[in-house]
């Protein structure tokens, strides 16, 4: 290969890392700013904007165009997966890392279902932040390394094919949140979302698990790796 063609190669890799541009979507500011302080030392960066819930992601995303999302799974109002699937509906080249504080597999599991790049728990260190993002920029997935072992160590079903396949990412979150002792009020205030919403959800998982009692919600979370 000719010595200018090989340069002129290098160039544009330059040029298009260049101008990569990041949404951060993240109803907590302490953690937007601490992404956005990471993610401005990736070579490239041209700029770092920040959402707080999903309905103002994509409110974003339809005015300016975004080379990856990293988007919180746990949102109030629009969940993190909902936000995702409305994204990937309108924007499908569009890169999206979720970020969680949940490894459980099925989470990971309908993430990539849904058309997400990368997993990551909200626990991982700078540096594997900015390998992941690194990565799906190359067009390649990413999973949390720690949960890519868990998977592998501990192969899980068929999302689809356990109990609590079948309820909704918010029904599951719910789930978990009454599994550890918060209280309806608590679990409201979490998600910005109503005690009156909070109850109907209970009802809904209750009777898709056929629980009986809060006990037989909290067993069948430890039983299955879910509290």
């Amino acid at each position: 290969m000719p010595e200018y063609i090989v340069v002129s190669f290098k160039f544009m890799i330059v040029n298009s890392t260049a101008s990569m541009k990041i949404l951060i979507c993240d109803d907590h500011r302490i953690v937007r700013h601490g992404l956005k302080q990471i993610l401005q030392q990736l070579e490239g960066v041209s700029s770092v904007k920040e959402a707080t819930d999903g309905e103002e992601a994509l409110l974003i995303l339809k005015n300016e165009v975004f080379d990856i999302l990293l988007l919180d799974i746990s949102l109030p109002g629009i969940s993190g997966l909902e936000t995702l699937k409305k994204v990937k509906e309108k924007w499908p080249s569009l890169h999206v890392m979720m970020l969680s504080m949940y490894t459980q597999e099925q989470y990971t599991k309908r993430a990539f279902a849904y058309g997400a790049s990368g997993y990551l728990s909200k626990d991982s260190a700078p540096e594997e932040l900015i390998l992941a993002v690194k990565k799906i920029m190359t067009g390649k997935k990413y999973i949390d390394q720690a949960i890519a072992e868990s998977m592998i160590i501990h192969p899980e079903i068929p999302v689809d094919c356990i109990n609590h396949g079948k309820l909704s990412f918010r029904e599951m979150e719910i789930l978990v949140k009454l599994s550890r002792g918060m209280s309806l009020h608590e679990i409201g205030n979490e998600l910005s979302i109503s005690f009156k919403t909070v109850s109907t959800y209970k009802t809904r998982i209750f009777k898709k698990m056929n629980f009986d009692s809060n006990n037989d919600l909290t067993r069948y979370c430890i039983d299955n790796h879910l509290a």
